[in-house]
């Protein structure tokens, strides 16, 4: 692979929508993420988006539940390196944490679905990770289920109120109040000066001074959070040449251009959040880097050329420690039950 201009890696950090002087503003995480119009937030949705993130009957062999990939009594993702579907089938793609994901413009590692709701319409339909055969097939199973029936009438106010599209709809209600405040960096920005340590403002100028913030920017270290909904903020991923690419397998994704076959798209990603990234190793799209130090040395090099020292790395590994928020308290949900028979048959 050639080395490729500096100018594509600054393309989409020209910031066009938010202006130059904003785009590496220091900014705390707010309280609340943006939610569209036709998906209010209540707490009887919230409740039963609760409810069927953790439920593994919407996978087809009651194995597989939005918790077993994205699991909020931790790091809102599973730590592995590519996830595991129904019959323990493996994806190709590392579990995005969801902790935070309402603040992003475009959602999964491509940016093909443009909002929460979208998103959570893909993962029980997926052969490899739900299994689901179709949205029918969903809607039929929990209106088998008489306190689902219950809830969603009681929720969205139909009498068929059991469909896919509002099943979506109480997931990203849920997945809206996952967002974790409060991390010593927004302490900080809020005025608390002794929030972060000598050794993490060390490396906030490392990390500011050595250009990661032309894409890891705004309040969610994600890019601007005021494009269009489904707009994305997108970057080539290696930028540079570099062993990296070769050890790590950098390129073997396409990423974006899977999604558009655009040429221009080929190994392009949406800019992944850096909160709370101390807490979701393996790291990258493909989950081929072990330990947060190491992926501080290849972003470096691949999208900076730049070698930075021991300490410098050190530094910025405890900065991005500081983006860790506090997590809500979330309490394991009860299920509604079915009585006298399995929606998911039994072993054979």
């Amino acid at each position: 692979m050639k080395k490729r201009s500096k100018l594509l890696l600054s393309s989409a950090a020209a910031l066009l929508f938010v202006g130059i002087s904003n785009a590496y503003a220091d900014e705390a995480l707010p309280k609340v993420p943006p939610e569209p119009a036709d998906n209010p937030t209540t707490a009887a949705k919230v409740e039963l988006g609760k409810q069927l993130f953790f439920d593994p009957r919407l996978s087809i062999d009651g194995t597989v539940s939005c918790n077993s990939c994205h699991n909020v009594m931790s790091s809102g993702t599973d730590n592995r390196a590519t996830s595991v579907g129904v019959d323990g089938q493996r994806g190709g793609r590392s579990a995005p944490t969801v902790w935070n994901a309402a603040f992003l413009t475009a959602q999964f590692w491509d940016g093909r679905a443009a909002t929460l709701e979208d998103q959570a319409k893909g993962p029980p339909l997926n052969p490899i990770e739900m299994g689901m055969p179709s949205e029918k097939a969903v809607e039929e199973r929990l209106s088998s289920i008489p306190g689902y029936v219950e809830q969603f009438k009681a929720v969205f106010g139909e009498e068929d109120a059991v469909t896919y599209d509002n099943m979506a709809k109480a997931i990203a209600a849920f997945e809206r109040t996952l967002i974790t405040h409060d991390s010593p960096y927004d302490l900080y920005v809020q005025g608390n000066k002794q929030a972060m340590s000598e050794q993490a403002l060390r490396g906030k100028e490392v990390f500011e001074k050595s250009g990661c913030n032309s894409c890891h920017s705004g309040a969610n270290f994600a890019g601007p959070t005021e494009l269009p909904t489904g707009q994305g903020f997108y970057q080539h991923f290696p930028t540079y040449d570099s062993k990296h690419v070769k050890i790590y397998h950098l390129t073997e994704d396409k990423g974006r251009y899977e999604v558009t076959k655009a040429k221009d798209d080929m190994n392009k990603w949406r800019v992944p959040s850096l909160r709370n990234v101390a807490l979701t190793a393996p790291y990258f799209h493909n989950g081929s880097v072990a330990t947060l130090d190491e992926a501080v040395r290849v972003m470096a090099k691949t999208q900076l050329d730049k070698e930075l020292s021991d300490q410098q790395v050190a530094d910025t590994v405890v900065f991005l420690e500081s983006l860790t928020g506090e997590r809500p308290e979330i309490s394991m949900p009860r299920l509604p039950d079915t009585t006298g028979s399995s929606l998911v048959g039994t072993v054979k």
